[in-house]
C-alpha cells in the first residue's frame, strides 16, 4: 500500500476512532442513568405492598414525628420507607381527639387531630366504587378513594410529591360527635338510621349530607404537612376558567408555552417540569381540576410541586380527557427519568402496580376494574404523545436530564 494511502486510512480510522469513543462516553452517561432508573423502579415494585404494621422495633420516635422528618423541598417521603406501613397504620387507627370543619375549599371535608397531635385531612365517602360522574371532567363530589389511589400511583411514578392518604373507617357517633367542635357538631343529622354532616365549604349543603351507613362512615384521611413547611399557592399556568363560552389562553394559543418559558418560576428551575409531571399524574387519574398548586413557601421556583387535592379523579374510567395533558403536547418536554418510568409500566403494569399497592388498604378494593383499565390506556395515550414530539423535535429536545440529588440528611 502506498504511503498516501496508508496516510488516507489512519485519517479515516482515526476520524472512526474519535467518533466511536465519543458514542460511547455519551452512552455510557445515558446508559448509567437509565440503569439507576431500572433499579429504582425494581425497588419500588419490590415493596408496592404496604402491610400496615404498628411496630416501630427500631426507634423511639412516634410515627409522626418520622413522617415529618421525611419531607424535604423536593419530596414529602423518601424512596425507602420500611417505617410507611406504621405511619399508615397510625393514621386509620389513632384515636381521634378533637374534630372541627375542614380548611377553606370548594368540598365536603373534617379536620381531625389524632392521639399525638397529628392533623389528618378526613374526606367522607360519598359515591360507591361503580359509580360514574357524568357530565364536565371536574363534576361531583370529592371521591375520598381518588385520593387513597392518587397517593399510590404517586409512589408508582417515584414522584414522591403526594401526602400520605390511607383509608379509615370512623364511628361518628362514638368517635367523631364526642370531639367535635360546636361548628361542625351542628351540621349532624339523621337521615333514615344513618347519621351525616355537611360541614362548612362553599358548596356544602344541608340538601347534600355525607351518610354514614349507620354510625360507619367509610373516607380517606390525608395526613398533614409539618407546619414547619408552610405552603404557598399559586395559580396553574395551564388553569380552567370555568366559565362557560370563555376560554383560557392556552386552550386557543398553541404558543402558549413560549409565553409561559418566559414567566417566573417556570424560566428556570424544576418547576415547569413539575407542571408536566402532574399533567401526566392528572390526566392518569382523570383529574381536570388542578386550577392552582401548592409549593412551599419562599422556595423561589425550587421545591416540589406537591400533589395535594386529587380527590376530582377516577370519576368516569371512559373519558380521557386529553387537555389534561396540554402542558405535555404544548411544551414537548419531559424528564428522562419520568419518560423511563413510564416505559416500564407499559403492557399492563401499572395496573397490576396500583392494584398491588392499594391490596392492603383498609377500605380496599379502592378502586373498581373499570378505572384500572383505564390507566393502562391512558399510559398508551401519553407514551403516543411523547412520541409525537421526539418525531416533530428530535429526543435531544425532548427529554430533558433533570436529576436532582436529593437528602434527608
Amino acid at each position: 500500500m502506498k504511503l498516501k494511502q496508508r496516510v488516507v486510512l489512519l485519517a479515516i480510522l482515526l476520524v472512526i476512532f474519535i467518533f466511536t469513543k465519543v458514542f460511547l462516553i455519551d452512552n455510557l452517561d445515558t446508559s448509567a442513568a437509565n440503569r439507576e432508573d431500572q433499579r429504582a423502579f425494581h425497588r419500588m415494585m419490590a415493596s408496592l405492598r404496604v402491610a400496615l404494621d404498628p411496630r416501630l422495633d427500631h426507634t423511639l420516635q412516634s410515627p409522626w414525628e418520622i413522617a415529618a422528618q421525611w419531607v424535604v423541598p423536593r419530596e414529602v417521603y423518601p424512596e425507602e420507607t420500611p417505617e410507611l406501613g406504621a405511619v399508615m397504620h397510625a393514621m386509620t387507627t389513632k384515636k381521634i381527639i378533637k374534630a372541627d370543619v375542614g380548611y377553606k375549599g370548594t368540598q365536603l371535608k373534617a379536620l381531625l387531630i389524632l392521639e399525638g397531635g397529628q392533623k389528618v385531612v378526613f374526606k367522607p365517602k360519598r359515591y360507591a366504587r361503580d359509580y360514574v360522574v357524568e357530565g364536565e371532567p371536574y363534576a361531583g363530589y370529592d371521591r375520598h378513594n381518588a385520593e387513597v389511589a392518587a397517593f399510590h400511583l404517586d409512589r408508582i411514578l417515584g414522584f414522591r410529591r403526594a401526602p400520605l392518604v390511607v383509608g379509615r373507617f370512623v364511628n361518628l357517633r362514638t368517635e367523631i360527635k364526642p370531639v367535635a367542635t360546636e361548628q361542625l357538631l351542628g351540621t349532624f343529622m339523621t337521615v333514615g338510621n344513618n347519621t351525616c354532616f355537611y360541614g362548612k365549604c362553599y358548596y356544602c349543603r344541608e340538601t347534600e349530607p355525607a351518610c354514614a351507613d349507620g354510625d360507619i362512615m367509610e373516607g380517606s384521611v390525608t395526613l398533614w404537612l409539618p407546619d414547619v413547611w408552610p405552603l404557598q399557592k399559586h395559580r396553574h399556568p395551564w388553569g380552567r376558567t370555568y366559565r362557560e363560552g370563555k376560554l383560557a389562553r392556552w386552550e386557543y394559543d398553541e404558543s402558549y408555552c413560549d409565553a409561559v418559558k418566559k414567566t417566573s418560576p417556570y424560566d428556570s428551575g424544576p418547576r415547569l417540569l413539575d407542571i408536566i409531571d402532574t399533567a401526566i399524574f392528572d390526566y392518569l387519574i382523570g383529574n381536570a381540576d388542578r386550577h392552582h398548586y401548592e409549593s412551599f413557601q419562599d422556595d423561589e421556583g425550587a421545591s416540589m410541586l406537591i400533589l395535594l387535592d386529587n380527590a376530582k379523579s377516577f370519576g368516569n374510567p371512559a373519558l380521557d380527557e386529553r387537555s389534561i395533558l396540554a402542558p405535555l403536547y404544548q411544551c414537548c418536554i419531559i424528564r428522562v427519568s419520568t419518560w423511563n418510568r413510564l416505559n416500564y409500566l407499559k403492557n399492563g403494569v401499572l395496573k397490576s402496580a396500583l392494584k398491588t399497592a392499594m391490596s392492603h388498604d383498609p377500605i380496599s378494593p379502592v378502586l373498581s376494574d373499570p378505572h384500572l383499565d383505564a390507566l393502562d390506556q391512558r399510559l398508551l395515550g401519553i407514551l403516543a404523545t411523547v412520541k409525537q414530539c421526539t418525531d416533530q423535535f428530535g429526543p435531544d429536545v425532548v427529554l430533558v436530564e433533570d436529576r436532582m440529588t436529593l437528602s434527608h440528611l
